[in-house]
């Protein structure tokens, strides 16, 4: 197959990576709006750069992969759709609703195949969760306890074109929580702290966050974040049921440390990021991704599944902002 890639950032370059070792992958072109940084790439990887996207979407590919900025991402699924080609976008759609409503539009309208990449949905303990809550393995689900915690702040100029730390970050916990449980949220009651680094309230947002969450069966979750854990890269999920518990994340590179007298010593090397941490994830997406273009699979995690996800960041923001908890049934795209 032949693929076009558009974005050559940080997990563009990543994927370009993978895209161009994979067996089913005849030829890459890539294409960014840094011309320079496309040719770097191209160079790396073997690929061919293209100067823009509508060279990437007129190259005789068969599939694209959007690694972009998050502005572009909506217009760039529609302009796939509309050249009928299937298309692998990296998380959000949008950072609103109306646009990412819009950009689903154009796919559904067109016929044509999104996967939203949200990693998590490959990573094995995750997985492997899943199946131990959907067969019963826990018992009764009473508590889900998730967490994001980013070992340093992304850059000041990267802020305000984030969406905020609930729709930036926490959306992948909003996400792996209803792909595990199998469960929707029905509520939230939402806080934010913007006590670290005065970039954040320049930006309106906060470095730190929390969420409780009400499951359609009852079940509590709660989900936290922070910009600012010196420790190293924490993502982790624990699920408490009246029969056992588990926990997603917990290895001997977890940054966390016992305070117990024989509890187990800090981590030699610590997680200190997410394409490190989640590397074999990304890897298997995309390997999914070229599944699905080829017919043989189903997609794994299509625009809707961003769309709910994308609305519990909004009820989110909504309680944040109001100081209440608020319903599903008041954010709009159900």
């Amino acid at each position: 197959m032949r693929i076009g890639l558009i974005g050559t950032g940080r997990i563009g370059s990543f994927h370009a990576g993978v895209l161009a070792h994979h067996p089913a992958v005849s030829s890459l072109v890539v294409a960014d709006a840094d011309a320079a940084r496309a040719a770097q790439v191209a160079a790396l990887t073997g690929a061919t750069a293209a100067a823009t996207t509508d060279e990437v979407l007129g190259a005789g590919v068969d599939a694209v992969v959007i690694t972009s900025a998050t502005s572009a991402h909506a217009d760039l699924i529609a302009r796939a759709a509309r050249a009928g080609l299937p298309a692998f976008c990296e998380k959000p759609i949008a950072l609103d609703l109306a646009g990412t409503l819009a950009a689903l539009h154009e796919v559904e309208r067109a016929g044509s195949v999104l996967q939203l990449g949200f990693m998590r949905r490959f990573d094995a303990g995750y997985a492997a969760a899943r199946t131990a809550v959907r067969g019963g393995a826990l018992g009764r689900l009473h508590t889900v306890r998730a967490t994001t915690s980013d070992p340093a702040p992304p850059p000041a100029a990267y802020l305000p074109l984030s969406g905020g730390l609930f729709r930036d970050c926490l959306v992948h916990d909003f996400d792996i929580l209803r792909w595990v449980t199998g469960r929707e949220v029905t509520e939230v009651y939402a806080t934010g702290s913007d006590a670290g680094p005065a970039m954040f309230r320049a930006a309106g947002d906060v470095d730190t966050a929390a969420a409780l969450l009400t499951l359609d069966d009852g079940t509590l979750a709660t989900a936290t974040a922070t910009r600012c854990n010196g420790a190293g890269y924490d993502v982790r999920m624990e699920l408490a049921g009246e029969q056992d518990q588990i926990a997603v994340g917990l290895d001997d590179r977890t940054p966390l440390t016992s305070a117990e007298p024989q509890g187990p010593p800090a981590p030699a090397k610590p997680w200190q990021g997410f394409l490190e941490r989640f590397a074999p994830a990304y890897e298997a997406e995309l390997d999914t991704f070229l599944a699905v273009v080829r017919g043989e699979a189903a997609n794994p995690c299509d625009g809707r599944e961003a769309l709910h996800a994308l609305r519990i960041a909004e009820a989110c923001e909504l309680s944040r902002e109001r100081r209440r908890p608020v319903r599903m049934t008041e954010i709009a795209g159900a």
